[in-house]
């Protein structure tokens, strides 16, 4: 477990953000610099997961093609009404889980980790949805 402790610190503390973004337009009013902030963010952290299931030269060509799959698109994103955005922004959170799942690697890992891994990602999906809705009712 030892060696899982600063995983599972860290992706609590790596939720401190979504959870600040929901928080601030109930508190102080809805803005477009949080909405941006939220979503570079939710960028940033889902390249950094994906990232994590890339295992250059121990994984299959699929399990490459998995690894990159929901952040190549990132940068149409940009083309996209700011829902959408969000909407594949969450559902790719899902994704990459799913993706984690199926390696190797996730039967290693500590069930406390597997446990953080599904209620970070199920924090930050509904995180996404609230964002979603925050940003189609503003008021």
């Amino acid at each position: 477990m030892e060696k899982f402790i600063n995983h599972i610190q860290l992706g609590y503390l790596g939720l401190l953000p979504f959870l600040g973004c929901v928080a601030w337009p109930l508190v102080f009013g809805s803005n477009s610099v949080n909405l941006e902030f939220f979503t570079f963010y939710s960028i940033a952290i889902l390249a950094f997961m994906a990232g994590n299931l890339w295992r250059a030269g121990m994984q299959s060509y699929s399990d490459a093609i998995k690894a990159v799959l929901p952040v190549i698109p990132v940068p149409f994103l940009s083309f996209l009404p700011v829902e959408w955005a969000l909407a594949w922004l969450g559902a790719c959170f899902w994704l990459v889980l799913i993706f984690e799942k199926a390696t190797a690697q996730w039967k290693t890992y500590h069930k406390d980790y597997q446990k953080m891994r599904f209620v970070l990602t199920s924090v930050v999906f509904v995180c996404h949805i609230l964002t979603i809705g925050m940003s189609l009712y503003p008021k």
